[in-house]
């Protein structure tokens, strides 16, 4: 049911096998509905037993927990919260042959043991050293949370104040370049802002990186403090035209940039780059549909997975009371394990064990308040300019029902200053794609699509005063 963003034949053996053997990283092409992507396990080996680790590095997914059950020659990993395990045997000091299952399906999958560094993807919009301008690391207080940020101001060479975007990246902990699924989107879009006049300021989400702060305590209004105590750093800066103050938000960062233009003047003008205009749960709907449509999953499975997860949103969405979200979505989450339904429990773990790890996940601050939030209400309260922009093929967050949101609510809210645009053939991370699956983010070369890139530092540039 939860699964990582891939839709991620026991082979019977007599051979003897010492422990040992089959400690060190393990890897192998899974195909999955014609893209490869890599897995690998690590294994150690201490006086408590196996320790294993999975990675995906192809999706930026690295050091996920896993199990290891090795007898005679048959090996098995398990990932449990992510619905994965794989069935192997052993075939020597350099091959496991077997079987990577995820949400009842499989793949083949054989194992050799990686004793050379993996071949990374080209990345090649990634800028290198020396830039062309002042890259300099920086650190600011979020007095508010008394948390301190640290993050990197770019600015051009040339005297003066320049006009000064803040990056704010999506969901998940992200460090300052917004790196996943392999790319640096934010080292490439502030690299081609800097480059045409524009300073930025991009920075590690509290928690991540080299900011302090706990994460997985904090709701998206609790970052939008951080985006507020970025621009007051800014505005002590010398080098900063404090008139000309912009904030560019990717996906989640869609959401924190319109909170903060609505309640500063010191927001000039604000970019939405896959921003949602819609509440947090019917996106998550939308974005499972679509998602799971493009992987292949069959249409009875799609029907139960949004029927329950439907369900379980409304218990959070349409009441606060902890105690009560707890109770039911703990009867309901007992209920759907007793038939055929979309929730199944991974292998490795009890049914109490896994109904626990829901009602947590579901009750995070973060999720409870994403669920509730309708961005459309602070939509009508932003009286600057906005660029809003989606790729065509984005899964993630469907232009079609989230640029009419923010249109409408910008409008509502009498602000005219509205510039919408659909590009297509573009993904969720504004790249060139074929599908617009997440499969497809890691493997594209492609970082983010030139056009972008242009047509953002151009309405910019006409938004300076």
């Amino acid at each position: 049911m939860y699964k990582l963003v891939i839709a991620l034949l026991i082979l019977l053996s007599t051979q003897s096998l010492k422990a040992q053997e089959i400690t060190g990283k393990w890897s192998g092409k899974l195909t999955v509905h014609g893209t490869h992507l890599t897995v690998s396990f690590n294994i150690s080996e201490d006086e408590n037993g196996y320790r294993t680790t999975m990675d995906s590095p192809d999706q930026g997914v690295k050091d996920v927990p896993a199990t290891t059950t090795f007898k005679e020659s048959l090996i098995v990993f398990e990932v449990p919260m992510a619905g994965i395990s794989y069935e192997g045997v052993y075939k020597g000091d350099s091959l496991i042959v077997g079987t990577f299952k995820q949400n009842n399906q499989d793949f083949p999958l054989d194992l050799t043991k990686q004793l050379t560094e993996e071949k990374v993807t080209p990345r090649p919009q990634e800028p290198e050293k020396p830039y062309p301008y002042i890259s300099e690391n920086v650190t600011f207080e979020n007095r508010q949370a008394k948390i301190t940020l640290a993050g990197t101001l770019t600015f051009p060479h040339d005297k003066g104040k320049f006009p000064v975007v803040v990056l704010i990246s999506g969901s998940g902990p992200q460090n300052r370049d917004e790196e996943l699924m392999g790319h640096k989107p934010f080292l490439v879009l502030s690299d081609y802002l800097t480059r045409n006049g524009i300073a930025v300021l991009r920075f590690d989400d509290r928690g991540f990186g080299e900011s302090t702060g706990d994460f997985s305590s904090a709701t998206t209004a609790d970052f939008s403090t951080d985006v507020v105590s970025a621009i007051a750093y800014l505005k002590s800066r010398k080098e900063i035209d404090t008139t000309n103050i912009g904030i560019v938000g990717h996906s989640e960062g869609g959401l924190i940039a319109p909170m903060v233009a609505a309640e500063t003047a010191d927001v000039g003008f604000i970019v939405l780059m896959a921003g949602s205009g819609i509440r947090g749960d019917k996106l998550l709907l939308l974005q499972e549909e679509l998602i799971e449509k493009a992987l292949g999953t069959s249409e009875k499975e799609i029907k139960n997975l949004l029927r329950t997860n439907s369900s379980i949103f409304d218990v959070i969405v349409n009441s606060d009371n902890d105690v009560t979200i707890k109770s039911q979505l703990k009867d309901m989450l007992d209920e759907s394990l007793k038939g055929d339904s979309a929730v199944k429990v991974p292998q490795g773990m009890t049914k109490d064990e896994f109904i626990s790890a829901q009602i947590n996940l579901f009750t995070s601050p973060w999720v409870k308040y994403f669920l509730r939030y309708d961005p459309s209400k602070t939509l009508e309260k932003v009286k600057c300019p906005v660029l809003a922009i989606n790729g065509e093929k984005d899964l993630q967050v469907p232009p079609k029902e989230n640029l009419s949101a923010i249109k409408d609510a910008l409008k509502k809210g009498g602000n005219d200053r509205i510039t919408v645009k659909e590009y297509k053939d573009l993904n969720h991370l504004f790249q060139e794609s074929d599908t617009g699956s997440p499969l497809e983010y890691s493997v594209i070369e492609q970082t983010i699509a030139p056009v972008v890139l242009q047509e953002i530092t151009d309405w910019i540039i006409d938004q300076i005063k």
